[in-house]
């Protein structure tokens, strides 16, 4: 059987890491072509919303993975600080930008397709409130990481800070239950049927896995950057760079 912990260190996830960057940028790509061409061509006009429905097929996905990164975030610094892993720690800092990203991709599409649908860009309703509340926690987390100069000290206080605001993902999910908001209910659920047409929820979904491939890619890519420079004097490093010229 794989020794799957021999990977929780440095200078063994980093070759690994360059393997698997190809495999999962190939799925990406993929996957985002067909939601694409699912949404765009073949999912039919909404009967209510028209063809600017369609760009449920960007907010919707960025929306979960804003959520979604945030919490494994939150896992990989909580591993970081409760013991004391190197390569947790550097994973959460590697993930937090691309989810900052997909927040503020989740903000600006839920303003452009607000503004045909309710008038406006911008209304302070607890889904839309709780999500900017989201991106600024983001934002703290990558400050406060840049602001202290010692990476485990850096580390920890990101891991705290991350760890604080993970209570904001149960009231983004459950805003539009708990309070009467003006965004829209959710279209999708595990305790339901789907509330749309086979095909719109075919080229979301499609969406979404492409957006955690992209994910995927880009914190292994981000990740190796942070290996580099945090372990730059290691043995093992500069004996694999001698080894590449």
């Amino acid at each position: 059987m794989i020794n799957w912990f021999k990977y929780a260190s440095p200078r063994m996830f980093y070759p690994l890491a360059e393997k698997m960057i190809p495999w999962f940028a190939a799925g990406a790509v993929s996957l985002a072509a067909a939601g694409l061409y699912v949404g765009f061509i073949l999912a039919p006009t909404d009967a209510q919303q028209g063809e600017g429905y369609r760009i449920i097929f960007f907010h919707v996905p960025v929306s979960w993975m804003s959520m979604f990164i945030y919490l494994v975030m939150a896992f990989w610094a909580a591993i970081g600080l409760a013991f004391n892993s190197r390569l947790s720690a550097m994973m959460a800092s590697a993930l937090a930008p691309t989810g900052a990203m997909f927040t503020f991709l989740s903000l600006w599409t839920g303003a452009l397709w607000g503004k045909p649908m309710w008038g406006t860009w911008w209304v302070w309703d607890a889904r839309l409130t709780s999500e900017l509340l989201l991106f600024f926690l983001y934002a703290g987390f990558l400050a406060l990481q840049s602001a202290i100069d010692e990476p485990r000290r850096a580390d920890r206080a990101g891991a705290v800070l991350a760890l604080v605001g993970v209570v904001n993902i149960p009231i983004i999910y459950f805003s539009v239950q708990w309070w009467n908001t003006l965004h829209q209910g959710a279209s999708v659920s595990l305790t339901q049927a789907p509330s749309m047409a086979t095909l719109m929820l075919v080229g979301m979904l499609l969406m979404a896995f492409a957006s955690w491939m992209y994910t995927v890619v880009v914190a292994l890519m981000r990740l190796r950057c942070i290996v580099l420079e945090r372990e730059r004097h290691a043995d093992w490093l500069i004996e694999l760079i001698e080894v590449r010229r």
